[in-house]
């Protein structure tokens, strides 16, 4: 049962939904004073007086039952008490009866959402960087599919431009296959970076014939840029594998390339493509925008023209509800731009399309800059973390079994959960003894106490079962309603596309739990209805933990 729709549907205010009034029922911040409660300060303007005088009055129209037991009007607030008992039976039978799936839907039936998330660039390895679009991404991605939507993951891959002509220049000048082959991304990369450092005009030339090569379908041009492009493809989903990402396509930049033109034609059709210095352009200018360039001067296209098209080509392919884009807030001008442009275009879907920004991460030494030469990539911050994980785990519990497969589950858990816990629209400074803490708002501490709650589970041999009539105390009662919670955590991070919900979530059930933990005895409990009950809640919060986590894209050790 959905407590909070029960009582916004039995509370009746003339000109109020009771959908609004359901955004409105939140949770008290203390137990005395209700369990559920209904603040009453908006309602003010519709009735003309105090919220005080509403939540009287309606106090005295609300029919208590066996559901809400007791009502009172307090400083505006209307406040409900649950039977304990019920609600506690409703709560953990549901988790009992749905194990994974609890917290999952059907609203998204029949909606389909794009997201474009990671977008890595052939030839480069992936940096520090690349983490917040790829885990919150690949979050938004499990949390869509989990609520029922049909979900197109997309890695729109950078694969087009000149700096393809200047890798193939600079393999041709100083590459060597062996040591490409057996160096992978990483070779590549260098051999990028020493064309940048060392080429000369010849150079420069000879790298823009190259391109034109790859443009034309040169036989050799192609078959070197497909090599290098599987080279970083095998990389990179080496990586994703790790982190638990998924993707339905990976259709790039080059994709669009012969999709750019009938975009061109349409906006000359539609006369909103004007010259400017030689250069085609949309005027965004009464929109308090820059303009949006089209075609450079020298007639080649931009990110922009690519990103139209793209665009475009998933409203017809797909048909989405939404299409999200998973790109760093600097980008915020340029997705304006793309949206405008295609509102003017007349494309009444325009307005589906969202970008999901999110801040910079950097290391503590501040180590990020590819300028100055310091850039993290990111498949070391992953190795040190497991490394960090496994010492850790050594001190604490030298004898257990699997330690490194322990260790990597924690390990990437952490990456994972360090970029997802803040809101993902502020810069992260990534801590390795941070997010490896056993203490704190860290996915360890999670992880911790699902091993904890597996271990109370595993001792008990039987399980519990839910007894009849049992009074939930407090501390029980609080985790209760903590797991509660859950499917409308998940409807609220969907509804702002903001995995942080689920994450802090998490650590909240975690907390919550270790509090009942230390205030309840479980498997020495007082009586065997006690045992019973706080055995079922005890399972119930570890299916929930393990429901949030994997979400995030996290494992569960049983053991830690």
């Amino acid at each position: 049962m959905d407590y909070k729709r029960y009582i916004a549907e039995k509370i009746k205010i003339d000109g109020v939904s009771a959908d609004e009034i359901y955004s409105s029922v939140t949770l008290p911040p203390d137990t005395q004073m209700g369990d559920f409660a209904l603040p009453c300060f908006k309602f003010a303007k519709i009735f003309r007086k105090s919220p005080a005088v509403i939540a009287e009055e309606l106090k005295s129209a609300f029919n208590v039952d066996k559901v809400i037991t007791e009502v009172s009007a307090v400083n505006g607030y209307l406040n409900f008490k649950v039977n304990r008992y019920e609600f506690a039976k409703t709560v953990i039978s549901e988790i009992e009866n749905r194990k994974d799936k609890f917290g999952s839907s059907v609203v998204g039936n029949g909606k389909t959402i794009c997201i474009d998330y990671s977008s890595v660039n052939i030839a480069k390895p992936f940096h520090i960087g690349h983490l917040s679009t790829t885990v919150i991404g690949g979050a938004l991605y499990k949390l869509f599919k989990f609520l029922g939507y049909n979900v197109v993951g997309i890695n729109h891959l950078g694969d087009y431009g000149t700096q393809f002509g200047k890798l193939i220049c600079a393999y041709k000048h100083w590459g060597n296959k062996e040591e490409v082959e057996s160096g992978g991304i990483h070779a590549i990369n260098d051999l990028y970076v020493r064309f940048n450092n060392e080429a000369d005009e010849d150079m420069q030339a000879e790298a823009r014939e190259y391109f034109k090569l790859i443009e034309s379908g040169d036989e050799e041009a192609n078959a070197l840029f497909e090599w290098f492009k599987a080279l970083t493809m095998d990389y990179v989903n080496a990586i994703y594998k790790k982190l638990n990402i998924t993707f339905d396509s990976y259709a790039g930049e080059r994709f669009y390339s012969d999709k750019m033109q009938p975009v061109i034609d349409e906006l000359e059709e539609k006369r909103l493509l004007e010259t400017s210095e030689g250069a085609k352009i949309v005027d965004l200018e009464k929109f308090g925008m820059p303009p949006c360039l089209i075609l450079r001067s020298d007639g080649a296209s931009l990110y922009a023209t690519r990103d139209l098209a793209a665009a475009i080509y998933r409203k017809n392919t797909y048909d989405f509800y939404k299409c999200l884009y998973v790109v760093a807030y600097q980008q915020n001008l340029h997705f304006k731009q793309v949206f405008k442009v295609l509102e003017l275009m007349g494309k009444d879907w325009a307005s589906d399309l969202v970008h999901v920004a999110y801040g910079m991460v950097s290391l503590e030494d501040g180590a990020m800059s590819t300028r100055k030469g310091k850039v993290v990539w990111l498949e070391d911050v992953i190795s040190k973390c497991i490394d960090k994980a496994y010492i850790i785990i050594n001190e604490k519990n030298p004898e257990l079994e699997n330690k490194k497969e322990i260790a990597e589950k924690v390990g990437l858990g952490a990456v994972i959960f360090g970029a997802l816990y803040n809101n993902k629209i502020k810069d992260i400074v990534f801590s390795y003894d941070k997010v490896l803490s056993f203490e704190g708002e860290t996915s360890v501490y999670v992880q911790y106490t699902c091993a904890r709650a597996n271990s109370v589970l595993s001792k008990s041999m039987t399980g519990g079962s839910l007894p009849e009539n049992y009074e939930p105390n407090t501390a029980e009662f609080e985790l209760v309603k903590q797991l509660a919670q859950f499917p409308e955590i998940l409807a609220e991070a969907a509804d702002k596309y903001e995995p942080s919900y689920i994450a802090r979530f998490a650590v909240d059930l975690a907390q919550k739990f270790n509090k009942f933990y230390i205030d309840c005895k479980i498997l020495a409990a007082e009586d065997e209805k006690s045992r019973q009950f706080r055995l079922s809640l005890t399972s119930a919060t570890l299916q929930t933990l393990k429901n949030s986590l994997s979400i995030l894209g996290i494992g569960v050790p049983d053991k830690m």
